[in-house]
C-alpha cells in the first residue's frame, strides 16, 4: 500500500517506500545498465537506476546493510541485531544487479571511451536526450508525493539545485597523477555521484583527471588501482547512503525536487558542442544528425518507462 502526504506534511508522515515488483532478469538487465553508463562522463547510474525503478529499493538495502555491520561491529545483541537488518535487503535486487553491473562496465570500457574519443558530439546528443526525458520520472514522483501540483517553493529549490549542478559540471577538466592517496577520496566523490541521480561518478573521475586512468586500470585488469578505488568506493557510500535513506523517508518531495534540479542542471555537461575547457560552443554542420540522435535516445528511455511501468506495477 502506497502513501501520498502533502507537501506541507512530508516531513511528518514520511511516504512508505514504493518498491515494483521486479523479476530476477529484468534486474538484471537493470544492472547491466547501470554499469553501462557508470563509463559514460554525464550520465548518471542513480538516473538509470531511478528510471528503471530500482532507486529506492538499492538505497534502502545499502541503508540496511550499512546499519547490520555497524551492529554486528558495536552491539547490542549483534547476532539477532545484525540478522534483524540484513532482512530488509530487497536480495531479489541487489544480487543480480551486483552480478550484472560489473559485467556491463566491463563490456562498455571497450566501447565507450572510442565512441567518446572519436564521436564526440553524437555520443553525447544521444544521452541528452536521454537524461532530458529522464527528468520527468523524479518529477513525476514529487507531484505524486506532493498530491498534486507542487508549490513555487519548490520550483525555487529545483531552480537552486540546477544552479548549482551546472555551476559544478561547468569546471574544466583537470590532470592528477594516480597516486592512491588521491585516487581514494577522489573514488569516494564518485561513488557519492552515482547514488545521485543527475551527477555522473565519471564526469567527476573526469574533472579531477582520473577518468583514463581508472578506465584504463579497469580494462587492463589493475588489480592495485583497483583495489585502491574499491576502498574509496566504500567509504562514500557508507558516508552518504544513511542521509539519503533518511532524506527519502522524511523530505521525499523536496528530495525528488532538489534530484530534478539536479538532472536539469547537469545536462549541461551534455551539450553535444564545447571544448576541451568545456566552454560552450554552438552548432555547428552535425546539428541534424545530432538532432536525429538526441531524439533517438529520447524515444529509448521514454519507451523502458513505459515498459517497466507496465511490467512492474507498484504495490
Amino acid at each position: 500500500m502506497t502513501h501520498s502526504p502533502s507537501a506541507h506534511d512530508d516531513a511528518a508522515h514520511p511516504p512508505v517506500a514504493e518498491y515494483r515488483r521486479t523479476s530476477v532478469p529484468g534486474n538484471l538487465i537493470r544492472g547491466g545498465l547501470i554499469g553501462v553508463v557508470e563509463t559514460i562522463p554525464g550520465v548518471s547510474g542513480g538516473t538509470v537506476a531511478l528510471v528503471v525503478g530500482i532507486y529506492r529499493h538499492l538505497i534502502d538495502s545499502a541503508s540496511a546493510m550499512v546499519s547490520a555491520a555497524r551492529r554486528l561491529i558495536t552491539g547490542p545483541d549483534r547476532r539477532r541485531g545484525f540478522a534483524g537488518h540484513m532482512a530488509g535487503v530487497q536480495w531479489r535486487v541487489v544480487i543480480p544487479v551486483v552480478i550484472a553491473m560489473p559485467v556491463g562496465l566491463l563490456i562498455a570500457v571497450q566501447f565507450v571511451g572510442d565512441w567518446v574519443e572519436n564521436h564526440p558530439e553524437l555520443t553525447r546528443a544521444a544521452f541528452f536526450g536521454m537524461v532530458l526525458v529522464s527528468i520527468a520520472v523524479p518529477l513525476r514522483m514529487a507531484r505524486r508525493s506532493a498530491g498534486g501540483a507542487l508549490p513555487l517553493r519548490m520550483w525555487l529549490y529545483s531552480l537552486a539545485a540546477a544552479a548549482v549542478a551546472y555551476v559544478l559540471v561547468s569546471l574544466p577538466p583537470g590532470q592528477m597523477e594516480p597516486q592512491w592517496w588521491i585516487v581514494l577520496p577522489a573514488a569516494a566523490v564518485a561513488v557519492s555521484a552515482l547514488l545521485l541521480p543527475g551527477l555522473s561518478g565519471s564526469f567527476l573521475l573526469l574533472t579531477f583527471g582520473l577518468y583514463e586512468p581508472s578506465i584504463a586500470a579497469v580494462r587492463d585488469l589493475d588489480l592495485g588501482y583497483i583495489g585502491v578505488f574499491a576502498a574509496g568506493m566504500l567509504i562514500g557510500m557508507v558516508s552518504i547512503i544513511k542521509g539519503l535513506k533518511w532524506l527519502l523517508d522524511h523530505h521525499f518531495t523536496v528530495t525528488m525536487v532538489v534530484l530534478t534540479g539536479v538532472m536539469f542542471g547537469a545536462l549541461r555537461t551534455l551539450w553535444p558542442w564545447q571544448d576541451e575547457d568545456r566552454t560552450l560552443l554552438a552548432p555547428d554542420d552535425l546539428l541534424l544528425p545530432a538532432l536525429g540522435l538526441g531524439a533517438a535516445g529520447a524515444a529509448v528511455v521514454g519507451l523502458l518507462v513505459l515498459l517497466d511501468a507496465r511490467m512492474s506495477p507498484r504495490h
